[in-house]
């Protein structure tokens, strides 16, 4: 298509960025603690951290992961929630030339032993919370070394011995474990700093991440995000928020998740390039914590999905806080709803953008330009440097303006490829076209539209939740004959999971099945509904059809 959207963003926006200009993310890094050096880089539960004490300890975290075996290029995880640690693990780890595996902390020892092994990790950085899961499938992965941090460890004195303790005997939020060879990570840096780190030679080509998604079949794949692709969306994000972005001066307000793709590229690595002040938020899910946290600060912009958004506004106290510093609210990760939308409007002031991306591309192609007076349904416009086409699904050619039909984005942003799927990446992969597997138009004034998702995907409080997975876990059940997942309407959360069963064994209840799936599955991911079934609807050779049970599930 004829890139009319280059019409339609305001004056400052470039037609094309150089994803060549910095070689990788650490000389990014390191450009802004020399620009930035005593401005705070990350808050959390009242602690500030600079970009000279990230630069220094992030330099002894990545000192001894080069000290303790681990070579450039090797695989390190990092499990934990939004803590002062995160930043800190994540720069060290960039810095020492390795590549970042982001995992969601609530995995089942079956998830987590699945992306372990998947990616070859050498090294995982997890909260204490979390080392349990760890535990039960520890002999099962290839881990050097087992690096524990707490809640608390890089608060000052005495608060971090205080909050440590309340978590621990207090609040009893750490269950017991039994890892043998573990190393604190506050002792990591003391060993760290007693080493000197080498800087290792990096360049665009160098995977920067293995960011774990289901694509479209349900198997959990490593999206290889170089650092090029990474310097790429960095720098297509930028050319569009610049004109409104006071270098050094924001304030920016990260709920969402930093192993998430969206809050990574958006908020962590976004903000430390422009000297903006990450305050952490780290269980954005106690909303009236959340608000009393939200007033301590001046916040220039927040980011989040619909449900997050929702929760606020219907959170007693959220309407009270100074808005008068926000100039944009950014929503991804699922779409954002009319009613949140002007809403949030009508109570901030301020406008609540929408966006679009995939964590096959780093993850941004598309958002609403910054002037837009008003939410209007659409996904926004392509960032600079990025194609989209939409093509009918049975032909591949392209159809004519209004048109639905399969979105496909071609960018310096798009992944390497899925690790070690070769046949998967050249499925999603044609000519340098990412197929997105979403169904979209585009306006007169090239603004694009999502009509439907991957037809079987599920959307959990902006979480992929894919019902292969769901269904693979249920049918190991011993008495499940056959099942079958979909999505159904959810006002809190988008959507949620119902599961449709045949019964090898009529004992079996409803409570066996979400006792099993709890067991076995992340929380969002578990069934919230489940019905028993005769039989399941079924095509001329025998495969399930979930597509009829959507149509049941609407009628």
């Amino acid at each position: 298509m004829e890139k009319i959207w280059l019409k339609h963003y305001p004056p400052g926006v470039p037609e094309t960025i150089d994803p060549d200009h910095y070689p990788s993310l650490v000389d990014i890094f390191e450009e802004s603690v020399k620009r930035y050096g005593d401005k705070v880089a990350y808050v959390n539960m009242d602690c500030e951290l600079t970009f000279n004490e990230l630069d220094e300890k992030s330099r002894e975290f990545a000192a001894y992961l080069q000290q303790s075996g681990l070579q450039k290029g090797d695989a390190v995880a990092l499990m934990m929630p939004n803590l002062l640690q995160y930043p800190v693990a994540l720069y060290g780890v960039l810095r020492a030339g390795m590549v970042v595996v982001n995992v969601n902390p609530l995995y089942t020892p079956r998830e987590l032993k699945h992306q372990l092994n998947d990616a070859q990790a050498k090294a995982i950085v997890i909260l204490e919370n979390f080392a349990n899961t760890l535990e039960k499938i520890c002999a099962e992965v290839k881990l050097d070394k087992i690096i524990t941090t707490q809640i608390g460890d890089l608060l000052p004195a005495p608060k971090r011995w205080l909050v440590n303790v309340v978590v621990k005997y207090v609040k009893r939020m750490v269950p017991s474990f039994s890892l043998p060879g573990t190393v604190d990570f506050n002792r990591c840096l003391a060993i760290g700093d007693g080493n000197r780190y080498q800087r290792p030679a990096l360049n665009g080509d160098d995977i920067a991440f293995l960011q774990y998604t289901g694509g479209t079949t349900g198997v959990a794949k490593g999206a290889m995000l170089s650092h090029r692709n990474m310097v790429a969306n960095l720098e297509q994000v930028s050319s569009v928020i610049t004109p409104i972005m006071s270098d050094g001066e924001e304030i920016i307000i990260t709920a969402l998740p930093l192993y998430h793709i969206f809050a990574l590229t958006a908020n962590c690595l976004t903000f430390l390039k422009h000297g903006g002040k990450n305050v952490l938020i780290t269980n954005p899910r106690d909303m009236q914590g959340f608000v009393k946290e939200l007033g301590k600060y001046r916040f220039s912009m927040i980011s989040g999905v619909n449900t997050l958004f929702n929760g606020l506004l219907n959170t007693k106290g959220f309407k009270n806080l100074d808005f008068s510093n926000l100039k944009v609210a950014l929503g991804g990760g699922m779409a954002v709803q009319r009613s949140v939308a002007e809403h949030w409007e009508r109570v901030t002031k301020s406008r609540l953008l929408e966006g679009y991306g995939l964590t096959e591309c780093a993850p941004v192609v598309t958002v609403n330009p910054y002037d837009i007076e008003h939410y209007t349904g659409s996904i926004g416009l392509p960032v600079p440097s990025t194609d989209i086409r939409i093509v009918d699904a049975d032909s591949g050619e392209e159809v004519e303006m209004g048109q639905p039909g399969e979105m496909q984005v071609k960018g310096p942003q798009v992944m390497v490829g899925y690790l070690n799927r070769p046949e998967d990446t050249a499925e999603a992969i044609k000519d340098g076209w990412f197929a997105t597997g979403d169904i979209a138009t585009y306006d007169e004034k090239g603004y694009f539209k999502i009509v439907d998702r991957k037809k079987d995907m599920i959307l959990v409080s902006g979480f992929n939740v894919y019902p292969n997975e769901i269904e693979d876990v249920l049918a190991a059940h011993p008495k499940i004959l056959e099942v079958a997942a979909i999505g159904v309407p959810h006002e809190s959360s988008g959507e949620v999971v119902k599961v449709f069963v045949v019964r090898k064994d009529k004992s079996l209840t409803e409570k066996d099945v979400i006792d099993y799936s709890r067991d076995n599955l992340t929380g969002y991911k578990v069934p919230k509904l489940v019905e028993f079934r005769k039989e399941l609807p079924k095509s001329n050779v025998g495969k399930i059809l979930r597509k009829e049970l959507r149509k049941e599930e609407d009628a």
